[in-house]
């Protein structure tokens, strides 16, 4: 069995080190890391190669020019884990967040499902209690409510980055008709794999804000994540599951 967490980074050097530490102490058999980082200034790319260098095999970097987006991050991280045979990908940020003691239950949890969610929005799931009552109400809103109506989904945490897949469920959603880049990149997985039929489980989380650093996530970032949600109906209105094949395919 082989596990691939796909992490995307940007100026985080101060968690890097941290979050591959509690990853490998996991002691899960087969699991590797892909840190995916975006030309960070504060060297985050330079301390990846050195975690790679410490755990060849083990720990993998993937340097991208610039700030080209969360998406398309994802998607070149998922390509990567698919053509490197990777059973079981793991999607997370890496400002702990999400937390990796969350891993081995998600991998209980997938022998009966095709993703497994990490939510906070199922019974037993929480919000880190010093999110102010604006931000807790926008994100309730953005999930339970807005994204819901907008596109019909049964998913409670539409917006969730923290997420297991089977590699048939990724090869089946087909990468190549993800259009989304910013943080909507997440609605659009969820709309997708609900069209498609996948199995979805949601699996209640504690969500920590971050230890390290400024949140990425701003008021504008999140409007416009809520603004493109109808996009996402129009582009897939007559969506219909790919079969399992590469993941360029787009069907």
């Amino acid at each position: 069995m082989k596990i691939v967490v796909v992490i995307p980074t940007y100026n985080e050097a101060d968690n890097l080190p941290a979050l591959a530490a509690e990853l490998l102490a996991l002691g899960i058999e087969g699991l590797e890391l892909l840190i995916v980082d975006d030309a960070s200034p504060d060297g985050t790319g330079q301390v990846a190669e050195e975690l790679a260098q410490r755990y060849p095999g083990v720990i993998h970097v993937m340097h991208r020019p610039g700030k080209l987006g969360l998406g398309t991050a994802y998607v070149q991280g998922f390509r990567w884990a698919l053509e490197h045979d990777a059973d079981y990908i793991v999607q997370m940020d890496a400002d702990f967040s999400h937390s990796p003691h969350y891993i081995p239950k998600f991998l209980e949890a997938i022998k009966d499902y095709d993703v497994v969610v990490g939510s906070r929005y199922v019974p037993g799931g929480r919000l880190d209690e010093r999110w102010g009552w604006g931000r807790w109400f926008l994100s309730w809103w953005a999930n339970s409510v807005w994204v819901r109506l907008a596109l019909g989904i049964r998913t409670r945490d539409a917006t969730s980055g923290f997420k297991m897949w089977r590699n048939s469920a990724l090869r089946k959603i087909g990468l190549g008709r993800l259009m989304s880049n910013g943080y909507v990149f997440q609605v659009e997985m969820a709309y997708i794999s609900e069209k498609i039929g996948l199995r979805i489980l949601e699996v209640p989380i504690y969500f920590e804000d971050r230890r390290i650093g400024r949140s990425k996530m701003s008021i504008p970032v999140k409007i416009e994540a809520a603004m493109r949600v109808f996009e996402i109906r129009l582009r897939h209105r007559h969506i219909q599951a790919c079969p399992e094949q590469p993941s360029e395919v787009t069907c």
